[in-house]
């Protein structure tokens, strides 16, 4: 089973993104993708984005997984959301969107999103990059305080340094994972992933629809690592995470 980490619900109009599920899955059955996991990061309380993500996801539930999305700006709707995302909507872990907020990734104004990962022994996966909030050596500093929830870091960081912020936190932390969607990637990215982190480790998106999962499925199959590496990157990681 292939499973992709990363995808969008929702309209990004400055992107010119669009939720289209007969495109998306058009790309999917293209690649051979069997599931994509989805989010919809544009709602700051939360719950008219989860609703959107559910009635996505209920349209094909046997291909789409969707996850909770939360946000900090809105301190009094982060818990009493997150419990109906995950036990009424049935969605399987948490996206939040550091960029979107004033809190950096270790700051304890995510603390109740951390807390109900621990648990409930959910994935986090939250952008991770260049900007202020979103440096990936801040959420490797929140996944050492929640040993028991697991943080995927989307992008691995993107760009240096904050790719190898990331791999860093990998190494050291046993709780964190790396994402592999990105429009910044250097050739060998995928290499450098696995040799230092180890494949166990890492997880295939795409950021769909914002890009076409097709390519970056492909950096995956055409990498110079072994077969057994890249099933554990393409579905079987991804199934222990999200306890499939």
């Amino acid at each position: 089973m292939i499973i992709d980490f990363h995808g969008h619900v929702g309209r990004w109009d400055s992107l010119d993104m669009v939720d289209d599920p007969a495109e998306m899955l058009r790309a999917m059955d293209a690649g051979g993708i069997d599931k994509s996991c989805v989010f919809n990061i544009f709602h700051p309380d939360g719950k008219p984005g989860n609703d959107q993500t559910a009635a996505f996801v209920a349209r094909h539930p046997d291909r789409f997984i969707g996850f909770a999305y939360v946000c900090p700006t809105c301190p009094d709707t982060v818990q009493p959301e997150l419990e109906r995302a995950i036990d009424e909507l049935g969605f399987r872990a948490i996206k939040i969107y550091p960029p979107y907020t004033p809190f950096p990734l270790d700051d304890s104004a995510w603390n109740p999103v951390y807390d109900f990962a621990a648990e409930r022994g959910l994935a986090v996966i939250a952008h991770t990059g260049g900007e202020p909030t979103a440096a990936p050596a801040q959420f490797g500093r929140a996944a050492a305080r929640f040993p028991t929830a697991r943080f995927v870091a989307g992008h691995s960081g993107n760009t240096e340094p904050y790719r190898s912020q990331a791999i860093d936190a990998a190494q050291r932390l046993p709780n964190y994972f790396l994402e592999t969607c990105s429009t910044f990637r250097t050739p060998g990215v995928i290499e450098e992933l696995v040799a230092k982190a180890g494949a166990d480790r890492v997880l295939f998106g795409s950021d769909t629809p914002l890009m076409d999962p097709r390519p970056q499925l492909g950096k995956i199959i055409t990498a110079a690592i072994d077969d057994d590496a890249k099933r554990l990157i393409l579905g079987e990681n991804a199934r222990g995470l999200l306890r499939l």
